[in-house]
């Protein structure tokens, strides 16, 4: 597939607000923003920062399903874990066929970037959770803790979970919950779904996030 320039195309694409509701979309410069190209292929590298890659949250866990997903929407949370899924496989970067990947999600793909994929593509940038480089992007593979000018644009029971989840967790706490995790992994349990399964036998939210990714990073 050709790959097209990616400051003519990508940039425009991303970085150019979404047009409202009351846009014309029948002018010139509306019809022109809306055909800006994406290219087909992009390569994807780790974003690396020492701060958020040691404090924040991996993509595919609770506490994204929980909070971040109602400020990056649904389209934008699943590509995201696609991509750092990507980059589990290969950790120095790999290229990413656009088109295979929205038709794998279930979206069609156009290179316009009025289409849900191109969205999907902008929130990531626009939420900081990842950057453009001079062919592709790099993905942050942990994603901080939610803003508060995000968080309280939440329904108010979600945010006072987030307020219950970031309470301090106790060293007792994780060592008691290590151990049962130790114990469900010994027993043949998916790694995957150890956070899960120590929530279900009455393990802290913030705790069994804790030691799920700990778990996953040895």
């Amino acid at each position: 597939m050709r790959r097209l320039a990616w400051k003519a195309s990508m940039t425009e694409t991303l970085e150019q607000p979404l047009p409202s509701s009351s846009t014309d979309r029948s002018t010139p410069n509306a019809r022109s923003a809306d055909h800006t190209a994406l290219p087909e292929v992009i390569h994807v590298r780790p974003w690396i920062d020492p701060v958020v890659d040691d404090s924040g949250h991996d993509p595919r866990s609770r506490y994204v399903e929980r909070f971040w997903l109602g400020v990056l929407g649904p389209t934008a949370t699943w590509l995201l874990r696609r991509l750092v899924a990507g980059l589990d496989r290969s950790p120095d970067g790999y290229e990413v066929d656009l088109v295979d990947t929205a038709r794998a999600m279930g979206l069609s793909y156009t290179s316009g970037r009025s289409s849900p994929f191109a969205k999907a593509l902008q929130r990531c940038v626009m939420f900081g959770l990842a950057h453009q480089t001079s062919d592709g992007l790099a993905i942050r593979r942990r994603v901080p803790t939610v803003a508060h000018r995000h968080l309280r644009r939440l329904p108010a029971a979600v945010q006072t979970e987030h307020e219950t989840w970031s309470q301090t967790v106790t060293l007792d706490e994780l060592s008691r919950a290590h151990q049962l995790a130790i114990a469900m992994i010994d027993a043949g349990d998916d790694p995957d779904a150890i956070e899960h399964q120590l929530i279900a036998v009455g393990v802290g939210n913030a705790t069994a996030a804790d030691v799920a990714d700990n778990l996953a990073r040895l």
